[in-house]
């Protein structure tokens, strides 16, 4: 059983759209209550959007891949079909269905998140304890 479908099934208290003229705003909803920057997830062709709220489970599906470069960074991503992460303040982490471009590899990112100490920097990091650090207005909101 994947963990989307166990995460979901211990738990009532759930929120979940499958609207599609509805999953980006309540993607960008989502990142704003935890105060994560809007355009963290600048996602497209979203089909559903979930959050267990007891948990801190969030789940969003998309159509197809999307490949995403943050102008400001100079850095591609690449966004699955299906993200999931449990979310905390200011945090998302065991993210799956995110990658980053460095070098010429695709490297799976597994955590983000902004230290309260330095709330103008977000950090994001992989499994082996790598991390790159930038400015969190290179992911603002874009519209």
């Amino acid at each position: 059983m994947a963990l989307r479908e166990m995460v979901i099934a211990e738990s009532d208290d759930i929120e979940s759209y499958s609207e599609p003229s509805l999953c980006l705003d309540k993607a960008k909803e989502l990142l704003a209550l935890f105060n994560l920057p809007t355009g963290l997830l600048p996602l497209k062709d979203m089909i559903e959007v979930g959050h267990n709220k007891a948990k801190g489970f969030v789940w969003m599906k998309m159509i197809n891949k999307i490949e995403h470069t943050f102008a400001a960074i100079g850095r591609k991503v690449i966004y699955d079909t299906e993200i999931t992460a449990f979310v905390e303040n200011r945090r998302l982490k065991r993210l799956t269905g995110v990658k980053s471009k460095e070098l010429m590899i695709w490297v799976p990112v597994h955590d983000i998140f902004i230290k309260e100490k330095d709330p103008e920097k977000i950090t994001f990091a992989n499994n082996t304890g790598l991390s790159r650090t930038f400015k969190v207005s290179a992911f603002l909101s874009e519209g």
